[in-house]
């Protein structure tokens, strides 16, 4: 008898087009498979150019000849001011210590622009996951989600290679103390690089969790404004962990995350006066 009723289950669930919990895992572990893919593909291309993505991309802020200067530069002649915003970035010697740390951090950072590049398909993956099991009402409202992270993921990342980066190496480059000299290894040199842009892509997507958070019922916005002070402190917090550990580098960051904050408290509001407005139309 029991046996006939998960039969008849079965035959229910095939009807409606409902899949199994081993049908689930089979798929996401296609749209897995198909986001590794994707990572693969762009970072065998970073692979391949390695002299462009050493020279030009990672090594981008040691050069005068960065965007950030010039147009620093470019500001400072604007304004009446002259040269005084002008600067040349401090010149220092990057070494290895290993004999595989260059294949090793090659690998490295082709990983990490592969996962960059592929970003918006990697969500484009995850969304195709879960919109099957959306109410088409739930699909509009979320709709354009995946290009709204994408974005938000890549200004973070170019923020953080722009104008974190930049004034950070410097920082770090110039400070220093009679007897020693500046030499970072490449693998210090890539770390730190790794951690202005990633962690501020991800820390960028900060609306769209308040969108959700909100969308569920978790947070409103009168509690994201009665912990805006708590909030400030967590910010720095944040800043200190994704910057090192200089003034300058952490208000640059802190900045623009209080902004995103004030903007996930605006994005809840409205997110919540919908919900509002909507339980109030319900019979």
């Amino acid at each position: 008898m029991a046996l006939d009723q998960l039969h008849e289950a079965e035959r229910i669930r095939q009807e409606r087009g409902e899949m199994s919990f081993f049908e689930h895992i089979a798929e996401l572990r296609r749209h897995i498979l198909r986001s590794v893919v994707a990572i693969a593909v762009v970072g065998t291309v970073c692979f391949i150019n390695k002299d462009f993505i050493f020279h030009t991309l990672i090594f981008g802020p040691r050069n005068p000849d960065f965007p950030t200067y010039q147009f620093l530069c470019h500001i400072s002649q604007a304004i009446g001011l002259g040269e005084k915003l002008c600067f040349t970035p401090i010149e220092f010697t990057i070494i290895t210590r290993q004999l595989g740390e260059i294949l090793m951090q090659h690998l490295y950072v082709s990983f990490w622009l592969g996962f960059i590049g592929a970003f918006p398909f990697i969500l484009w993956e995850f969304w195709k996951f879960i919109q099957p099991g959306l109410h088409e009402s739930e699909r509009r409202v979320v709709r354009g989600v995946v290009g709204i992270c994408s974005l938000l993921f890549l200004v973070g990342v170019g923020f953080g290679y722009f104008v974190i980066a930049p004034f950070s190496i410097n920082f770090l480059a110039g400070y220093s103390i009679d007897g020693a000299q500046v030499s970072p290894t490449l693998d210090s040199y890539v770390t730190y690089m790794t951690m202005f842009t990633i962690p501020t892509g991800l820390i960028f997507e900060m609306p769209v969790v308040a969108y959700f958070l909100t969308k569920i019922g978790v947070v409103g916005y009168r509690s994201l404004q009665s912990f805006r002070r708590h909030a400030v402190v967590v910010i720095l917090i944040v800043a200190a962990i994704i910057t090192p550990p200089d003034v300058v580098s952490q208000t640059i960051v802190g900045i623009p995350l209080y902004f995103l904050y004030e903007v996930s408290i605006l994005v809840s509001k409205r997110v919540q006066k919908r919900r509002e407005r909507a339980l109030m139309q319900q019979p």
